[in-house]
């Protein structure tokens, strides 16, 4: 352990031959021009990784922030709740853990939804309580026509009803318009048939996630209780943390106020196939990339080779006047070290600025090729989103540092081998 830290401690006059070997000779400019490609490799690579790695998180998170924003962080259900197993006291409780923001009880149904000049076609309708809808952002500040001043107004909430931009597209209905529900799990006198009934749109939203645009029906709770018979039950409860990527540090409370037999789901595993896809992808893309940094490490290998043998009779009279291999080894591993440390350094730093900078770098783009990166009604993003996470350039750093030293040592070490009458044998 003690011979490997003596490795990287480096004394002035090894310091200094280093760099010596480093700048450029006429006699050595096949060596130069390796070390500036190698340098060039280095920092594009580096700085490629972090734009790549910081746009992937700044697409994941902007995704997930729209469906954190549309759903619930964590659910709470089980039997159908109803006030005699004591919901309304566990719904206090609930709204009283530290770091809640809202805790609001819904039911919800597939079912079928019917404009007046279309075929019925699939719809999720869910019975919210209206003020922890009007409370929610992403509805709230994204209703593309009609509002929310009718919803929850009138008997068990009126029929006004909340529904998609995709799902009004498909439709093809517009705010007042009515649009026609079936509901499955209606019952009547002669049993359990299909209830159908008309509701009238007061208000379409774009929430900026397709999926749930073209699917999702509101309507205040009391009237989907009614709508799909469930007498004044709940599905769930539906609850928002302050800190939703930490949702686990939040299960033993959740817990105790809901008590053993509730059944407790939160947000990553309710929507575990996205969350697993954007891990891995992120996995894949990141060791892919790392790959290329691992590519530009190795062009030092030559470099340092070529060095070794332009040097040969240097090393021979080094150590003729004493110097041990340590010390040529160090020599040679600081010149490669040193390549590899500054392409890192303004690696980081050109992507970093590259990910700082990219809005207005987009729109010098666009302006200049007169196009649009991205079309806002397709992929309901206007800019590219980016987000530099200092682990993650850590990670990045320390990748590209090892790489080069590896790719630096092997070379070093030979050159530490060579024997003084060897080198000299031909001079």
């Amino acid at each position: 352990m003690k011979g490997l830290l003596s490795l990287f401690s480096f004394s002035a006059w090894e310091t200094d031959l280093a760099l010596r070997y480093l700048r450029t000779k006429r006699k050595d400019g096949g060596i130069a021009l390796i070390a500036i490609i190698s340098f060039i490799g280095i920092t594009l690579a580096v700085g490629v990784l972090i734009i790549v790695m910081s746009v992937m998180n700044g697409f994941r998170d902007e995704l997930m922030s729209r469906v954190l924003a549309f759903n619930g962080h964590q659910f709470v259900a089980g039997e159908p709740l109803t006030d005699w197993n004591g919901r309304d006291a566990m719904l206090k409780r609930l709204r009283a853990i530290p770091g809640v923001i809202e805790a609001s009880p819904y039911v919800e149904s597939p079912g079928l939804a019917q404009g007046p000049f279309s075929q019925a076609g699939l719809a999720y309708m869910r019975g919210v309580d209206v003020a922890a809808l009007k409370n929610t952002p992403i509805i709230r500040d994204n209703i593309k026509s009609g509002s929310l001043d009718g919803f929850g107004v009138g008997e068990y909430g009126g029929d006004v009803i909340l529904i998609g931009e995709g799902l009004a597209s498909q439709m093809n209905v517009r705010v007042g318009d009515e649009l026609t529900l079936l509901s499955p799990s209606g019952s009547t006198a002669f049993g359990a048939m299909p209830r159908r009934k008309p509701y009238v749109v007061g208000g379409i939203f774009k929430s900026g996630v397709s999926e749930l645009d073209a699917a999702f029906v509101f309507m205040p709770l009391p009237q989907a209780q009614l709508f799909f018979d469930r007498e004044d039950e709940w599905d769930t409860v539906e609850i928002k943390v302050k800190d939703p990527y930490n949702i686990k540090d939040y299960y033993p409370a959740f817990r105790k106020a809901a008590g053993d037999k509730a059944i407790l789901l939160d947000w990553t595993q309710r929507n575990a196939p996205l969350w697993n896809a954007l891990q891995v992808e992120r996995n894949v893309m990141r060791l892919i990339l790392m790959l290329i940094v691992l590519i530009a490490a190795m062009n030092i290998i030559s470099g340092i080779v070529m060095l070794v043998k332009n040097k040969t009779r240097d090393i021979a009279i080094m150590r003729t006047l004493g110097a041990d291999r340590t010390s040529i080894t160090k020599i040679f591993f600081l010149s490669g070290a040193i390549i590899g440390a500054t392409g890192t350094v303004l690696g980081v730093a050109i992507g970093t600025l590259f990910c700082i900078f990219i809005r207005p770098i987009q729109q010098i783009v666009e302006a200049l090729f007169n196009v649009k990166v991205f079309n806002e009604e397709v992929y309901y993003l206007a800019y590219i989103p980016a987000k530099v996470e200092p682990t993650e350039v850590l990670i990045i750093v320390g990748f590209s540092m090892i790489a080069t030293c590896v790719a630096t040592l092997f070379p070093a070490l030979w050159a530490s081998k060579l024997e003084p009458v060897e080198a000299l044998r031909y001079e």
